[in-house]
């Protein structure tokens, strides 16, 4: 019994976490749930066939988010590598600023900690100071006055 438990303890492990993968597609010139719809299926299948544990889809109002879970960081770079990932990739929206694609939970997952509260008070709002009277200046006088009305002012 020992023998096995020393013989676990002093073989080579190699400790792997699932790593989370965020594909986001924003709107361009046309609905990137367009883009979901037509190129979801296949993403989805590529994942799954490449060693993908996990996926989420996330509609937000400006795009979608495609989250997946892989087994290690080569799972992720052959499931990237395929045709259909690349041409699904090369079809989103707006190919020149709609794409982001990063490791870890994407679009509004939220923190891993919440947030700290900084105390306000009342509304968290300040009045803004007016400004001194004297910087508004007053009336102009009327152009078609005469000079001697001028010399009044």
């Amino acid at each position: 019994m020992w023998s096995l438990l020393s013989h676990a303890l002093s073989a080579p492990h190699r400790c792997t976490q699932a790593m989370w993968w965020s594909i986001e597609v924003f709107d361009g010139a046309f609905p990137a749930t367009l883009w979901q719809e037509a190129h979801g299926g296949f993403l989805i299948e590529a994942a799954v066939t490449w060693r993908g544990r996990d996926w989420w889809w996330h509609r937000h109002d400006w795009g979608v988010v495609f989250e997946v879970e892989f087994d290690d960081e080569d799972a992720w770079e052959a499931f990237r590598r395929l045709p259909a990932v690349q041409a699904a990739l090369d079809a989103v929206p707006d190919p020149v600023q709609g794409l982001l694609i990063y490791p870890g939970r994407g679009g509004s997952s939220g923190r891993v900690a919440p947030r700290g509260t900084s105390p306000t008070s009342g509304a968290g709002a300040a009045a803004l100071p007016l400004p001194p009277e004297d910087v508004f200046p007053g009336p102009a006088p009327d152009p078609r006055s005469t000079t001697a009305d001028l010399a009044c002012i």
